[in-house]
């Protein structure tokens, strides 16, 4: 599928399976910077730059972010007050960070390992079967 529409559903799917969860969604990579793709929840922050907040470090990094207390995180980005914990999962294309999953919650230590390994498997698939054309 497109990968729009992919990215579309899966936030919903994630948003509506997945609970205590406040904002579910993808920011893709546009000219180096993070823009605000397809999500669930209360609007985001536009653009995020490499190495800024969860989202841009894990870009930064190319590596998933488990965050279990945000306030805790240097240079976290609240883009939503209610958020307390976080996980971050890049998505690859061609080679290089073309998106990444970004999820919150409320609550703090939300998301486990466990998580992440599910979530790292759904973004393989996305970046197996997802038309990015980016």
């Amino acid at each position: 599928p497109w990968c729009i529409a992919a990215l579309s559903n899966i936030s919903s799917l994630i948003m509506t399976s997945l609970k205590d969860l406040n904002w579910a969604g993808f920011y893709l990579v546009r000219n180096g910077v993070l823009t605000v793709g397809p999500f669930q929840g209360k609007p985001a922050c536009i653009h995020i730059q490499p190495g800024k907040g969860v989202c841009g470090t894990a870009l930064q990094k190319d590596e998933t972010m488990l965050v279990p207390d945000v306030h805790e995180f240097p240079g976290h980005i609240a883009c939503d007050s209610a958020s307390n914990s976080e996980i971050v999962v890049p998505i690859h294309s061609n080679g290089r960070v073309v998106a990444v999953l970004d999820i919150d919650s409320p609550l703090l230590d939300r998301f486990s390992e466990a998580d992440k390994a599910g979530l790292e498997q759904l973004v393989k698939l996305l970046e197996e079967k997802a038309e990015w054309g980016l």
